[in-house]
């Protein structure tokens, strides 16, 4: 109501990549980001459909350095859950490999497609590439997300993880 009134407004969600694609495993997740997609834009819709002068964005952000990897690995600890050397090789990789965009640049970008009334802003190349695979091969993108994944199983697979120090290990 308060956006309605001021005569102005825009209303920002963050999804993420699951919003756009769903990947094994991540059920509950993908369907919550699915389900801010779908809400942002259907709201964008009843919005206009009223001649409400409110805009909105969806965010779906790439691998950005938020520390996300490392909270999940810590509230695993934390709460008990087991913790293998693979997790932790999985979420160093995922920090040195996937996780790479500058938080601040991040901003830059969210805050640029809001000024510019983007209804859906991707932020970083490795979104616009998930996102263009996904609308372009809507049938075999996930084949080739699978080899993805695939090298970084590889890269898992390597020595240096299978000998990490014994000091890296968490015993649970």
């Amino acid at each position: 109501p308060h956006l309605i009134a001021s005569g102005d407004g825009h209303i920002t969600n963050i999804s993420s990549l699951n919003g756009i694609m769903a990947q094994q495993g991540l059920s509950a997740y993908c369907a919550s980001k699915f389900a801010v997609r779908g809400f942002t834009e259907s709201v964008a819709f009843d919005l206009e459909e009223e001649g409400y002068p409110v805009r909105t964005t969806v965010v779906h952000p790439g691998g950005i350095k938020t520390g996300i990897a490392d909270s999940a690995l810590e509230w695993a600890k934390d709460t008990g859950v087991p913790v293998t050397a693979e997790k932790e090789a999985r979420t160093r990789l995922y920090n040195e490999k996937l996780l790479k965009m500058d938080p601040a640049r991040a901003a830059e970008i969210i805050a640029d497609g809001v000024e510019s009334n983007n209804p859906r802003v991707l932020v970083g190349n490795d979104a616009k590439l998930l996102d263009a695979l996904v609308r372009l091969m809507p049938r075999r993108w996930p084949k080739v997300f699978g080899l993805l994944q695939r090298q970084i199983e590889k890269e898992l697979e390597t020595p240096a993880v299978e000998t990490a120090p014994e000091s890296e290990l968490v015993h649970r």
